[in-house]
C-alpha cells in the first residue's frame, strides 16, 4: 500500500467508521508511470449514509479528500452504500470502466 492509498484509507476510516472499506489503486489500468497513485476505486459501506442521497455521500467524500484530489489523485470511483444496500447488492461493486485516456502501448 502506497502512502496516498494509506492516507485515503485512514481518512475514510476515521470519518465514517465503515463496516466495509476497500480502497483499490487502479492506476496500473491507466496511462501513468509505474507506481503511480492517481486512480482509485473506493467501496465504502456505512450506516452514516442512511437517509443521504448519492450526491450527498459523494460530496462528503470529496470534501474529506480535497487535498488528495487537488494533487496526486486524478480519478476516484466511488461506490457508497449503507449496510442494507450492500446486502441487497450481495456484496458486489461494479468494475471500473476502462481508461479512455489512451493506452500504455500508444
Amino acid at each position: 500500500m502506497g502512502p496516498i492509498e494509506a492516507r485515503i484509507t485512514d481518512k475514510l476510516t476515521q470519518a465514517f467508521s465503515p463496516e466495509l472499506l476497500q480502497v483499490d489503486n487502479e492506476s496500473h489500468m491507466h496511462s501513468v508511470p509505474a507506481g503511480s497513485e492517481s486512480h482509485f476505486k473506493v467501496v465504502i459501506v456505512t450506516d452514516q449514509f442512511e437517509g443521504r442521497r448519492l450526491v450527498q455521500r459523494h460530496q462528503s467524500i470529496y470534501a474529506l479528500l480535497a487535498d488528495e484530489l487537488k494533487g496526486p489523485v486524478h480519478a476516484l470511483a466511488l461506490h457508497t452504500c449503507t449496510v442494507v444496500e450492500w446486502a441487497e447488492k450481495q456484496g458486489v461493486a461494479a468494475d471500473s470502466p476502462p481508461c479512455l485516456g489512451g493506452s500504455k502501448a500508444d
